[in-house]
């Protein structure tokens, strides 16, 4: 298992971005980057043994700036969306930014996407890892609390990537971090979208969500559904289905899934697979949702690793999560945080190939 740490590039204003690749023996690695601890490249062999980039993203970090679409990125203080930017605790009200029409979404404008983190320990061995910290000050984006974070990857030789947010506060705050990689099990060269993956979800219920993609309070059973993936069902099969008003809503998945088990207990939630590479991913997560998002929002107008212009439905992206607007929705999973208290959630995701 190795780690090697690198330049990754200058950003506009001077400062250096480095990364860091793990690889294993079996031909995977993946690079992180200091900006926004970012998964910048995740390289995985198919059934020939064939590797391959398999996520969504841009070559130089100046390129994560210039148009934000979160490929890879840490999301946070707050990733996905709370209603208008508002929410009050213990009595007092706080105003966010709002950068999502007229709400708050992952972070904000000054999101930790667009932070430069500090490397802390890179290390080689049975396992290869790196650990980025970032300080996020009191007030920023309008959050209260000094809120101090930790990005942990680490790959082993069984293809496993682990990812472990950790963070404390010195002031009760609210917290939900999470990565926002856009899958793709093709791989860069196949230059398709993943409507062909098959897709198997934990997930009995899910959270619909009104026309500005907030939550509505309920808690709806998938059975019989567009959002049934109990067994593996083609992500295209009722992605275009114009008789779901959910599916419109979202132009697509853009939806929170409720995971089956008990949230802060590692359990599995979703298995991706691509019938074309052989490719497969299963997640494990501690988070009480995952928010699944079909890439419905990539136009074509955005050019990614090798000038490849991403459209609709090119990546998919899994980001385990608590669910959506929680701080304004007491009877959903709490996101708030105490000085007492360390936020973790963490996700497991293991690799494999199917043979023919």
């Amino acid at each position: 298992m190795s780690a090697v740490r690198a330049p990754m590039g200058v950003l506009a204003d001077g400062r250096l971005v480095e990364k860091v690749t793990l690889a294993n023996a079996n031909g995977i690695s993946a690079t992180v980057m200091t900006l926004g601890a970012t998964l910048q490249a995740l390289h995985v062999p198919d059934r020939d043994g064939v590797i391959d980039d398999i996520v969504l993203g841009h070559d130089t970090p100046d390129e994560y700036l210039a148009r934000v679409n979160y490929f890879g990125v840490t999301v946070g203080r707050y990733a996905n969306r709370i209603a208008h930017g508002r929410f009050t605790l213990d009595g007092r009200d706080y105003q966010l930014e709002t950068n999502d029409g007229p709400h708050h979404l992952h972070g904000g404008l000054s999101g930790f996407d667009r932070k430069l983190w500090t490397i802390t320990s890179v290390g080689e061995g049975e396992e290869a890892h790196v650990e980025l910290t970032l300080v996020s000050s009191d007030g920023e984006g309008g959050y209260p609390g000094t809120l101090r974070v930790t990005a942990r990857y680490t790959l082993d030789d069984r293809d496993q990537l682990r990812i472990d947010y950790r963070a404390t506060t010195d002031a009760p705050t609210i917290v939900n971090l999470t990565n926002h990689a856009l899958f793709n099990l093709a791989g860069e060269r196949a230059r398709g979208d993943v409507l062909t993956h098959k897709l198997t979800l934990h997930a009995s219920r899910y959270t619909p969500v009104d026309p500005t993609l907030i939550p509505t309070g309920e808690l709806a059973p998938v059975a019989g559904t567009a959002f049934d993936f109990a067994a593996p069902r083609a992500i295209g099969e009722a992605i275009r289905d114009g008789n779901d008003a959910q599916i419109r809503i979202g132009r697509g998945y853009d939806h929170n899934f409720v995971i089956d088990g008990t949230p802060g207990t590692l359990r599995p939630a979703a298995l991706v697979e691509d019938p074309a590479s052989g490719r497969a991913m299963e997640m494990l997560v501690t988070a009480p949702g995952v928010q699944v998002y079909s890439g419905n929002f990539l136009d074509g107008t955005v050019a990614g690793k090798g000038g490849r212009l991403y459209r609709q439905s090119d990546g998919l992206a899994l980001e385990p999560q608590c669910f959506p607007d929680s701080p304004n929705r007491p009877d959903f999973p709490s996101s708030r945080l105490d000085p007492d208290m360390e936020y973790v959630n963490t996700m497991l995701l293991r690799f494999s190939q199917a043979v023919r």
